[in-house]
């Protein structure tokens, strides 16, 4: 009986599906423009920033930005391709900046001879920048910013 139900339920669904959708157009969104049932092209990827154009951390323990392409890195529960250059052994010779020291300690607050699981997956907090214009305008301000304007207005 509920099978019966449910079928007759579902009926009028199929013979929607089955009719022709109207091409509307899609919500706007950050690719504005195209229909419902046309496929835009993706815009080309933009340049990645790199070293010399990498922005300033706006806060103490901020995770730096990778300055460089990560696209088909390994990084998975057996193989760390960042520490190749960025552990301890390898920053002299790869000339890369080492992992902080707050990647050695463990959630009880032990220090380890080895990165800590926690801190492993580095695109977890470090992501690779693009020069692109920004989607909505960036009104963060630094607490540096947030003192001046403070004492600029006698307060």
């Amino acid at each position: 009986m509920k099978s019966i139900v449910l079928l007759l339920l579902c009926l009028p669904l199929a013979a929607w599906a089955d009719s022709e959708v109207e091409d509307v157009s899609a919500p706007d969104g950050v690719r504005p423009g195209g229909t419902l049932t046309e496929s835009a092209e993706a815009p080309p990827i933009p340049d990645q920033r790199t070293a010399k154009n990498r922005p300033t951390r706006n806060y103490p323990d901020q995770p730096p930005t990778i300055p460089h392409e990560i696209q088909g890195y390994q990084v998975d529960k057996n193989f760390n391709q960042c520490l190749t250059c960025h552990s301890r052994s390898a920053t002299e010779v790869s000339g890369a900046p080492m992992v902080s020291i707050t990647h050695f300690v463990d959630r009880e607050g032990q220090t380890l001879a080895a990165v800590s699981p926690r801190r492993y997956f580095c695109v977890q907090c470090h992501v690779p920048q693009h020069d692109v214009d920004p989607v909505r305008a960036n009104t963060f301000k630094s607490i540096d910013q947030v003192l001046r304007d403070l004492i600029e207005r006698g307060e």
